[in-house]
């Protein structure tokens, strides 16, 4: 496993709760790599520590659009089928 180094004093600067800063740290980063097309939606769901659903309703909550490969929108129209 990587690790991201954060300055101690930026980590204690967050406005968030102890104990929360870790996973939101790396939803924030899932997210922002996701929107950017740096990580597909697979990966940075992991990333993140989230399900599929979770992970949805988070980039729908950011209004992040869905980036659909070919094998992803098939596999999406066989599952509607």
């Amino acid at each position: 496993m990587a690790t991201i180094e954060i300055d101690e004093e930026v980590y204690e600067a967050m406005q968030l709760p102890e104990g929360d800063r870790s996973r939101t740290v790396k939803q924030e980063l899932a997210v922002s790599l996701y929107a950017r097309d740096i990580l597909s939606f697979g990966k940075a769901r992991a990333l993140a520590e989230l399900s599929k659903r979770e992970f949805h309703e988070l980039l729908g909550e950011r209004e992040i659009p869905r980036h659909y490969t070919d094998t992803e929108f098939a596999d999406d129209l066989e599952y509607a089928g």
